[in-house]
């Protein structure tokens, strides 16, 4: 019997209608596919749906992953590709595996000797690391900082040491909520020279990527940035 391939789906990056951020083959190969392993049911069910799939919503097997799956558990949920039919993983927002749920389902594949395809589409890392005109050589994710102020601070310090002692490029994000205050940091922590990029609704009508000193951030209006998903870039 023919094995079948895991595919790796890239989700939006917020609202916004699917031919205009993902590509042609993207879509056609996710509209096929009738066994998916997700984030989140739920806003996998929209997103699936906004691709105006070839089967109906409610024919679809969609299964989540479990955060802690163990073996046993990751056997299961790829039992349709060792039966033959194809699967795709899919994450809440952008690429499953990177920086969202997906690797440990993607390493038990290999593990099965199931076939793993990555599709094209968007991922707020790489294309805020793009915008910001900062080292792509070399650059590290850290996912979130410490939400203590004074945790927070010091990570900051930490990131900008590392940044000045590798040439490394560093990325991080914060819950929209407190964007603000972690742009209050950025301008009070780190040296003046500093260049900090602030990559918000990436790929939506409302992107804006933005880039200046940590002294010029320091005492900015950061009331735009509230409540709006976004990416922190540094470069020491």
């Amino acid at each position: 019997m023919t094995i079948g391939t895991v595919y790796l789906v890239p989700n939006l990056l917020g609202i916004a209608p699917p031919p205009d951020v993902l590509p042609a083959r993207t879509i056609e190969i996710a509209r096929g596919l009738r066994h998916w392993v997700v984030e989140t049911p739920k806003p996998a069910r929209a997103f699936l749906k906004s691709l105006a799939p070839s089967h109906a919503i409610s024919e679809l097997d969609i299964q989540p992953l479990p955060a802690d799956a163990d073996a046993a558990a990751l056997g299961k949920l790829l039992a349709p590709a060792r039966e033959g039919h194809d699967i795709g993983l899919l994450s809440d927002a952008g690429c499953p595996g990177v920086a969202d749920p997906g690797a440990t389902l993607v390493a038990a594949a290999h593990a099965a000797a199931i076939r793993v395809v990555p599709l094209v589409g968007p991922s707020s890392l790489l294309l805020a690391l793009m915008a910001s005109g900062m080292n792509g050589q070399s650059f590290a994710f850290h996912g979130y900082l410490p939400v203590p102020a004074n945790e927070r601070a010091a990570a900051l310090r930490r990131l900008e040491e590392e940044s000045r002692a590798l040439s490394r490029t560093q990325l991080f994000i914060e819950t929209p909520y407190r964007n603000a205050a972690m742009i209050q940091t950025l301008g009070e922590v780190l040296r003046p020279a500093t260049q900090v990029c602030v990559a918000v609704d990436l790929t939506l009508p409302t992107e804006s990527v933005e880039r200046r000193s940590a002294a010029e951030w320091k005492g900015e209006d950061t009331t735009r940035f509230a409540k709006r998903p976004a990416m922190f870039v540094m470069e020491a």
